[in-house]
């Protein structure tokens, strides 16, 4: 049985580059929504090139019907980054004063930046300027956490962990945990769990 949203669709944008895992990450998101029997919508947006190029999901959700699949612009009520400068490319194009923002501080440099053509900006600066465009603002070091845990490379499943604890997502804990189950298995489910755990206890209250 479905509840009622807060918002409704509830929009959510999972941004990043290619090879964070963004795309498994929304995959499974909407998995689980659809498994508690809400109508989802996944639409994805690639950058130039496939591993380093931006990755954006837009993850629509309601309790009604079926919505498009691209948010309209300006109206992302969370934003979920994998990367800084992707998150706050995103915020700037559909963001609002509404909303939230989670996102992994750990910068994945570009070639330019990489060969001196380019300065990466400082993430205080990216922070401030999130902070100015969106209601809120946090900060989740998922990369050095999943390193921790075993694997930095699960940081995307950390940062849903994170997504599932928010109040908006009408999801608990044990729902992405059980489509976790039907996708991995063996170590690879025991890490990703723990991981997701992580990411859930850095939210929930």
């Amino acid at each position: 049985m479905t509840m009622q949203l807060s918002k409704d669709p509830l929009n959510v944008i999972i941004c990043g580059v290619g090879g964070q895992g963004n795309i498994l990450a929304s995959e499974l998101l909407a998995s689980a929504l659809v498994e508690k029997g809400y109508f989802t919508t996944v639409g994805e947006t690639y950058g130039a090139s496939q591993r380093g190029g931006s990755v954006m999901s837009h993850v629509r959700i309601s309790a009604r019907k079926q919505y498009s699949a691209l948010i309209p612009r300006g109206e992302a009520h969370i934003i979920i980054g994998f990367e800084p400068i992707e998150t706050l490319r995103v915020a700037r194009e559909y963001g609002n004063s509404q909303t939230k923002v989670i996102f992994d501080p750990r910068p994945n440099y570009p070639l330019s930046v990489l060969i001196g053509e380019a300065v990466y900006p400082e993430i205080e600066a990216i922070v401030k300027e999130l902070r100015y465009l969106c209601g809120s603002v946090q900060v989740l070091e998922a990369t050095r956490l999943a390193q921790e845990a075993g694997n930095a490379q699960a940081a995307n499943i950390l940062l849903m962990g994170a997504l599932t604890a928010m109040p908006e997502i009408p999801l608990q804990a044990e729902d992405y945990s059980q489509v976790l189950s039907q996708r991995f298995k063996g170590d690879v489910y025991d890490l990703n769990q723990k991981v997701f755990d992580l990411g859930y206890k850095q939210i929930a209250v």
